[in-house]
């Protein structure tokens, strides 16, 4: 089980990113697309002319349990979801970050200190 340091303890870096993910509400993966499509109605226009196509229509298109889901959204909804995948990209790019730092900060506790090239060769 991982330890845990006191909040006052914690690097700078870390602390200001996990205000950051904190300071976000929702998150989710996926995309919206924006589409328009044709009716069940052979005698639509819809389906000779492209510009007479139903829609537009936003769509969000994620990956649950393995399947690909679609789901059909409201104007409101698509806010939100634009909002929330933006938010889930920033957190990844985030953690990402902080992935990096925290290895540096690891590391940086074995790294010798580097020697001159007059100590290398002192020693042969």
């Amino acid at each position: 089980m991982p330890t845990r340091r006191p909040a006052r303890r914690l690097l700078p870096a870390a602390r200001r990113l996990r205000a950051a993910v904190a300071r976000m509400d929702l998150a989710c993966a996926g995309t919206i697309y924006v589409r328009t499509r044709t009716c069940g109605k052979r005698t639509c226009r819809c389906h000779e002319d492209p510009s007479a196509r139903h829609g537009p229509y936003a769509e969000w298109t994620r990956v649950r349990e393995g399947r690909l889901v679609h789901s059909t959204l409201s104007a409101e909804q698509t806010e939100r979801v634009t909002a929330a995948i933006g938010n889930y990209r920033e957190i990844r790019r985030l953690l990402a970050r902080w992935e990096r730092e925290t290895e540096e900060v690891i590391l940086s506790g074995r790294r010798r200190k580097p020697r001159s090239v007059k100590q290398i060769n002192s020693r042969k």
